[in-house]
């Protein structure tokens, strides 16, 4: 039990530890693909450097809600690191805890106190933004469930670490319609809950056009730091799952042996740049859709992961 979990916790120092690289590396992906001085990759550990050292101030209309949202939200993405394969095939200690499903509603608790937030510190950019999270979050959520619908009718269950080993099992599944049409719903799900384009653009600063970005308006200092580091790891966890579980789930340790261990750092670290490549080619050929067309986009990604639970039904 004592290795199992050192496990678990090496899993959450390599998601902690490797997020702000990885939303890093996307930015400077995009900006060198649009001819544009890109930043290095490593710049997102510079600004958060830079924000745990300067001092804080708050709203004096905000309650408690607004000091403890950006623990909450910090410590929510570490907490699904410990129910999701990040770097081992092998059930750890907390592999049983929760399912897919339980693994939603963690991340959601995140989003549900950042948006209170916002709304706490009584400035009226924070609540448009919130409410427009919330309208994304709540076209997101049965998307969610369908896919999990999806996953568990060929797995027969909603567990990571055992649909990580029922769910491709070969390069006929791989290539099922079921299994592609479910991957491109997660793809557009993933987008939409980090606040990527073309649901809406991380790197815009206009509060009246802001929709992620505006929950975090009022924090300073070591709260907006450890806000926008939940937001890098919230996003690397998805991508962990869209790959680790769904997609390509090889080349994780198959034993704890340090070996292994490392060979599945480098391994998992080669899919995340993939899929990196893949959002950088996605943002970069869509510009961003205006508020009233975000529930079409949403709603055609909802039709593709229907579709996609029917042709699982049928073995298609």
């Amino acid at each position: 039990m004592a290795s199992s979990l050192l496990l678990n916790l090496l899993q959450a120092l390599t998601v902690v530890l490797l997020a702000p690289l990885y939303k890093g590396a996307i930015s400077w992906l995009e900006e060198t693909i649009q001819g544009k001085v890109a930043p290095t990759p490593l710049q997102p550990y510079y600004d958060l450097r830079k924000l745990f050292r300067k001092s804080q101030v708050v709203s004096t209309e905000a309650s408690w809600i607004f000091r403890f949202a950006p623990y909450i939200s910090f410590v929510v993405p570490i907490a699904v690191t410990l129910l999701i394969p990040v770097l081992t095939s092998f059930p750890l200690f907390f592999a049983f805890a929760g399912d897919m499903v339980g693994a939603g509603f963690i991340l959601g608790l995140g989003g549900f106190f950042t948006a209170l937030a916002a709304v706490d510190a009584a400035n009226p950019y924070g609540a448009v933004g919130a409410s427009r999270t919330r309208m994304v979050s709540l076209l997101v959520e049965p998307i969610f469930i369908i896919i999990f619908f999806t996953v568990s009718f060929v797995a027969n269950s909603t567990i990571p670490y055992v649909v990580q080993q029922q769910w491709v099992q070969s390069a006929a599944t791989f290539f099922a319609p079921s299994h592609v049409l479910l991957a491109a719903a997660f793809v557009m799900v993933v987008l939409a809950e980090n606040g990527r384009l073309p649901v809406d653009n991380p790197g815009g600063h206009f509060e009246l056009a802001m929709i992620d970005e505006s929950k975090s308006l009022e924090y300073s200092g070591p709260s907006l730091a450890l806000v926008k580091w939940a937001g890098q790891m919230k996003l690397m966890v998805l991508s962990l799952v869209f790959l680790n579980v769904l997609v390509t789930p090889w080349g994780l340790a198959a034993s704890p042996a340090l070996g292994d261990l490392a060979l599945a750092v480098v391994l998992v670290s080669l899919k995340l740049l993939v899929f990196a490549l893949l959002i950088t080619a996605i943002e970069t050929s869509l510009a961003k859709l205006r508020l009233f067309r975000i529930p079409e986009f949403l709603g055609a990604t909802f039709v593709t992961a229907v579709v996609a639970m029917v042709a699982a039904i049928f073995r298609m």
